[in-house]
């Protein structure tokens, strides 16, 4: 429920709510509820694309919510305030409830969107989904050749499922955004992906680099482009834009590591986002469980979600600026980055508190790109493929 101006509207008495926690105060800023949530409703997918936003240790499927928690998770979201859930994964489709899901999600008044591989659906379950009220479907591409999208994804005839469900999706007048993750092996194709958006009638393309954590961590070095790569990726991006304008809205995103400062992760940790684990972890970002000493709280728990959103040491741990040592401490930028990924720091430096790499004023910053760079130059192309093992290493020969 919420009043003219889309403010979640609680009631005052309630012992949990937002209402209590503004006239208390009870934390040092008090932080509006996300317009829109990522719920991350499965870990499982037939894909093992090496650079997933997926945490490295995986939940499996005994830890998952069930139908009837996520419904739960579902209706507190749209009491609280929040107008859109993206189903992503892992797989989202892997669920055999997702229909259902989406259909609950409708019925509370959600907009709702569909993070997918594609290589699961069917028509005949693109339909129900539709049905069902789905509103928006993001298909991910691993590139525009056949073979090198496959070998990427680790998944023989994905590429060509992919293409069909895009135009599946059309046909029943869903809108479509093409999500393109880039690196090295294959931003010599960005051209053709960007023409491929336009054929298959996508409302939207999503040119996103590859960020390193994770399982892109790991395999950095088959995956860090090279700077003049990347400037011409730029110049690529930047006159499709204009080329296309009124026809496709190009969102790109480049990676931090040739970056003079930081980007403002997420918006600022836990300020403009936040998503749900399979297991039901309430967290800052997809990484946040990387970070190593935080207790994340759980939709499982006694608390709200409103509650864990506002009241959680994890969340609150850093938040705004008062956790920030030095040089971030007294940084002219401190407000507008708000010291970049946490995630990133602490994967790279080991504390979650420090400057993180990817600013110039981080005594590791020169360091660690040079190390990308070099990287970048390098010969490693094989791929630490993503799975509940903790990885399998590429055959020598790609197959």
């Amino acid at each position: 429920m919420s009043d003219v101006l889309g403010n979640p509207v609680i009631p005052p008495d309630a012992s949990d709510s937002l209402a209590v926690l503004e006239k208390s105060r009870a934390t040092a800023e008090t932080f509006g509820i996300p317009l829109a949530v990522l719920l991350e409703i499965t870990h499982r997918c037939p894909l093992q694309c090496p650079y997933c936003s997926n945490p490295v240790e995986l939940d499996r499927s005994g830890k998952e919510l069930t139908t009837d928690e996520w419904k739960k998770v579902l209706s507190e979201l749209a009491e609280i305030g929040v107008l859109q859930v993206h189903f992503s994964g892992g797989e989202p489709t892997a669920r055999k409830d997702l229909v259902e899901l989406v259909k609950h999600a409708s019925d509370v008044g959600l907009y709702t969107n569909l993070i997918t591989s594609a290589v699961l659906l069917t028509r005949e379950k693109l339909g129900e989904l539709a049905d069902a009220g789905l509103c928006h479907v993001q298909i991910s591409f691993q590139g525009i050749e056949e073979s090198l999208a496959d070998r990427v994804a680790g998944y023989k005839g994905g590429h060509r499922k992919k293409l069909e469900v895009a135009k599946w999706t059309r046909e029943l007048d869903l809108p479509l955004t093409v999500n393109a993750v880039m690196h090295r092996q294959n931003l010599h194709q960005l051209p053709d992906i960007i023409q491929m958006s336009v054929d298959l009638d996508a409302d939207r393309l999503e040119v996103a680099n590859v960020q390193y954590y994770g399982w892109a961590l790991k395999n950095r070095a088959a995956l860090m482009p090279t700077v003049a790569q990347l400037d011409e990726c730029t110049e690529i991006v930047e006159a499709a834009r204009e080329r296309l304008k009124g026809r496709l809205t190009i969102d790109y995103v480049v990676p931090d590591y040739y970056a003079l400062r930081p980007k403002k992760c997420m918006g600022g940790w836990g300020r403009q986002f936040f998503n749900i684990s399979p297991a039901g972890k309430v967290l800052p970002c997809h990484a946040a469980e990387s970070i190593t000493g935080l207790d994340f709280e759980s939709v499982r728990s006694n608390h709200s979600i409103a509650w864990i959103w506002q009241n959680s040491e994890a969340f609150n741990r850093y938040r705004g600026t008062g956790w920030m040592k030095e040089p971030c401490k007294s940084c002219e930028f401190r407000e507008i980055d708000f010291g970049g990924c946490r995630c990133q720091a602490f994967a790279l430096t080991g504390d979650a508190a420090n400057t993180d790499p990817a600013c110039a004023l981080s005594p590791l910053h020169e360091t660690i790109f040079k190390q990308a760079e070099a990287e970048a130059e390098g010969e490693t192309n094989r791929f630490l493929y993503r799975n509940f093992a903790g990885g399998t290493l590429e055959s020598e020969n790609g197959a």
